[in-house]
């Protein structure tokens, strides 16, 4: 059985994924009926002025302030949106941090704070500790981004440097009640890692965030080494602060890959999920699958229904070169390498928010014959992953994934279709 159009059936599993995790599909049902006091919506990430919408259209008009990237904002009735800089924070988000900050400070027990956090939120949400500069954060940022580094591992550093993460965006609002909805967009889905965990206490010391530096070898200003050689603001887990908050994920990448899993099985397509919750290098990662792929195509009977291979997560890229380049689609360039061309065999790796690291660009699809068609237009492809430029790549081949924003964001959406021999 073959597969009449890969790419539009990749495509449109991608395109299922993501609407899966669309706040205005599913956020009210996770809403309670709207207090009768006084209420107070914050809010930051990639999601986070698409989550104010879904909440306006559920409760009417709010007073509030989220902080949502260049692009990202929705027409809100009562909730103001800002917009920042994602992935390096910049003035904006900074100076919109700092009024957040003066909101909630002003909150009584009586009061009830929604907060709306999804990824993205570590950079949106900009409040460098005393001493840091906002140059020295976004150098700090920069650096992490390029280390290769897993997302955990980078929030701890992010929590320690920051006068909001780690609870502390919570803590100014005690003793108002809160509660905190989140879209996961991290592996394994705890809530002190989505956004650095604003509203989530933690156990990590200033400690753990050196050990992250010096682990992935990031050199940092003076400044952020003497702020690490004192106690954080950080709140510990069970601090009296946050006993008025509950935190609840909503929407997270298992969910997505299972409505794709749906729709692929209702095509009489045979499903696999590898997991929701990969990480590692890209490359590394990609050859693995391509691994499994051609086990997977070489085990087939001949005429047999396609296979799907489905994983989430997030794989990173230690940069080497000076191309452009993101995760996903690095992942695609190395999978299409490691697959030396076989016939068969097509893939799509996107994130789900619309951004491969920081092109606008969601992600890139393979298939057979690539390799050799940009061959033929004189790219050398190992050469392009060498440099990490996968996003030039794809799009001199016409590989890309564009969608724009998709405000939501649940992490890396990335399949394999494996179509058996003809009977």
């Amino acid at each position: 059985m073959a597969v009449t159009d890969p790419r539009t059936l990749l495509e449109h599993l991608f395109a299922t994924a993501v609407a899966r995790a669309d706040p205005m599909r599913s956020l009210s049902q996770h809403l309670p009926p709207k207090p009768a006091g006084r209420v107070v919506v914050i809010g930051a990430g990639k999601a986070s002025a698409r989550m104010a919408e879904a909440v306006e259209a559920a409760w009417g008009p709010c007073e509030g302030l989220v902080i949502t990237r260049y692009g990202y904002a929705r027409p809100c009735q009562g909730i103001e949106v800002v917009e920042a800089a994602h992935p390096v924070p910049d003035v904006a988000g900074q100076v919109a941090t700092a009024r957040m900050l003066d909101f909630l400070a002003g909150c009584e027990a009586d009061d009830f704070v929604l907060a709306l956090i999804s990824g993205g939120a570590s950079a949106l949400l900009c409040a460098p500790s005393v001493g840091v500069s906002l140059a020295e954060k976004q150098a700090v940022n920069a650096a992490l981004l390029a280390s290769g580094a897993p997302i955990d591992k980078m929030n701890i550093v992010r929590q320690h440097l920051s006068r909001v993460k780690g609870g502390q965006l919570a803590a100014v609002a005690h003793p108002a009640q809160m509660l905190c909805l989140m879209i996961s967009d991290v592996p394994g889905d705890d809530p002190a890692f989505i956004g650095s965990g604003p509203t989530v206490g933690v156990a990590t010391t200033p400690q753990d965030a050196q050990d992250v530096l010096a682990a992935w070898q990031i050199t940092v200003p003076a400044s952020v080494i003497a702020a690490l050689s004192r106690p954080s603001g950080v709140i510990a887990p069970y601090d009296l602060r946050l006993s008025r908050v509950t935190n609840h994920i909503y929407a997270a990448p298992a969910q997505s890959l299972q409505a794709a899993a749906d729709v692929a099985r209702a095509q009489d397509i045979e499903v696999v999920i590898l997991g929701d919750a990969i990480e590692g290098e890209a490359r590394d990662v990609a050859r693995a699958h391509a691994k499994l792929a051609l086990e997977a195509r070489a085990s087939r009977a001949p005429g047999a229904r396609p296979l799907l291979l489905l994983s989430g997560g997030e794989v990173t890229v230690t940069r080497r070169g000076d191309g452009i380049g993101g995760p996903n689609a690095e992942y695609c360039l190395a999978l299409a390498l490691a697959l030396g061309g076989v016939d068969g065999v097509h893939a799509l790796a996107c994130d789900t928010d619309g951004v491969d690291g920081a092109a606008e660009v969601a992600g890139a699809v393979i298939g057979p014959g690539m390799l050799d068609r940009a061959r033929a237009i004189g790219l050398d492809p190992q050469q392009m992953l060498d440099h990490n430029d996968a996003h030039s790549f794809f799009a001199a081949i016409g590989g890309q994934v564009v969608t724009g924003p998709t405000l939501t964001n649940v992490n890396d959406f990335r399949a394999i279709l494996i179509e058996a021999a003809a009977g």
